[in-house]
């Protein structure tokens, strides 16, 4: 009956490590996200709008080649629409962030 309670806890925490390892690609691309909101607010914002979609095409990168149980959130839909709507977002970002003229700002 011991045995059996403590197998059932170790499975319980490699279980729970499991998931709490599955969302560091999320949380890599959330990292991303702070980065570029720091950059906006310091009145920055063609640096966070660079941050932001590189975060973004960093977790299409992520989510095109980690294994679905090693996704976490960044599994929204289905793997070629995950990574198809990131890469499109994150480059018409980039493209945005370096096409508008700065207006005197750097």
């Amino acid at each position: 009956m011991q045995r059996a309670r403590k197998r059932a806890r170790r499975l319980h925490r490699a279980q729970r490590r499991r998931v709490v390892m599955a969302q560091i690609p999320f949380l890599i691309v959330i990292a991303f996200v702070l980065v570029a909101i720091l950059f906006v607010v310091i009145d920055r914002w063609r640096r966070g709008a660079l941050v932001f979609g590189i975060g973004t095409l960093v977790g299409a990168v992520l989510r095109a080649i980690l294994p679905v149980s090693q996704v976490g959130l960044l599994q929204v839909r289905g793997r070629v629409f995950d990574v198809s709507a990131m890469a499109v977002a994150g480059t018409l970002i980039l493209w945005l962030a370096s096409s508008i003229d700065s207006l005197g700002t750097d």
